[in-house]
């Protein structure tokens, strides 16, 4: 029986659609509120076909709602790295840049590739990810405020507003932190992995809560591997032939909100966490840079944080060691 497949191409107001079944290819277009959802479902209902699998690029806030709508909906469906729909794309030489020719192109990647099934996260989780996201925003935009406070400006009326914008941050920041706090000591399992992450030295509690936030559900990955390839952490090599030898660089194809929040975790696990320093000592022995040897530490704590997530054991510095006598 022939799956029937249906691209979404997703934008704050509206969102575009391309259903592909037994060689035909239909098209629509719907609001992106809940009233265009159910207009969705009775549009694909009128076909009567036996399954559907819905597919759309990870949009955050836009994606989120239409993916639970169908899923709860009892559709399967399939939220992916837009970088992948992008790079299908190239591959096939797409020249057009359309809602339509988005929905046609994700649709055909789903049908090509089939990606994995999607489901949607707990709700303490993405109340966790809201919260960590806005205590990010509000980080950065006191410290906004600061750097104009310290860039030579003399305007007494100017300085006093900087200076209650920083307050006012510094209060809102303040908040958060307790609000994400309040969650966790609420939420058993929650909790239970915040003391595992925090067990890892170079992680503390905004971290570990940040950690939780944007990674979820562990058990979406088989390997620690695929955490850190979620993150965009993986080597991206460039060697060809005997011309071409590039320097290694990480791919940055993925959750850029984790690769930020790990780098400065990793910088202090380059010199207090036994395990990442004597792993970045041998890196930096073999030539490489010190931004190389951060990067393979945010790496190697990513490693660390599967490990413990996934064993549900707090970190053991010695775990290596005991393991080798046992043996």
């Amino acid at each position: 029986m022939e799956q029937a497949i249906l691209g979404i191409d997703i934008s704050k107001s509206n969102f575009d659609v391309s259903l592909l079944s037994t060689g035909s290819c239909k098209w629509n277009s719907f609001e992106n509120n809940l009233e265009g959802y159910q207009r969705l479902d009775r549009w694909l209902h009128k076909y009567s076909l036996p399954q559907i699998h819905c597919c759309m690029e990870a949009t955050g806030q836009y994606a989120d709602p239409v993916a639970e709508y169908l899923y709860e909906s009892g559709y399967k469906v399939s939220v992916v790295n837009p970088a992948r729909i992008k790079f299908y794309g190239n591959s096939k030489l797409k020249r057009n840049k359309t809602d339509k020719a988005d929905a046609e192109l994700i649709a055909e990647y789903c049908l090509r590739e089939k990606p994995g099934l999607w489901s949607p996260p707990p709700q303490n989780y993405k109340d966790l990810q809201a919260l960590i996201r806005q205590l990010d925003a509000l980080m950065e935009s006191r410290q906004r405020e600061k750097n104009r406070l310290k860039s030579g400006v003399r305007t007494q009326t100017v300085i006093s507003s900087l200076k209650a914008c920083v307050d006012f941050f510094t209060q809102q920041i303040n908040e958060i932190k307790k609000e994400i706090k309040n969650l966790i000591d609420n939420d058993a399992e929650l909790l239970r992995r915040q003391k595992l992450l925090v067990s890892i030295k170079g992680i503390g509690f905004i971290t570990a809560a940040k950690l939780l936030g944007e990674i979820r559900d562990i058990r979406a990955f088989q390997s620690a591997s695929q955490l850190a390839a979620y993150a965009g952490l993986t080597p991206k090599n460039a060697l060809s032939g005997s011309s071409v030898r590039k320097k290694t660089v990480i791919s940055k194809t993925g959750n850029a909100h984790i690769r930020k929040l790990l780098f400065l975790p990793a910088v202090t696990a380059r010199n207090w966490n036994p395990l990442v320093k004597e792993f970045c000592d041998r890196l930096a022995q073999n030539g490489l840079s010190p931004m190389e040897v951060v990067c393979a530490a945010m790496r190697k704590l990513l490693h660390l944080v599967f490990g413990v997530l996934k064993s549900g054991k707090p970190f053991d510095p010695n775990y290596l060691k005991n393991l080798s006598i046992s043996a």
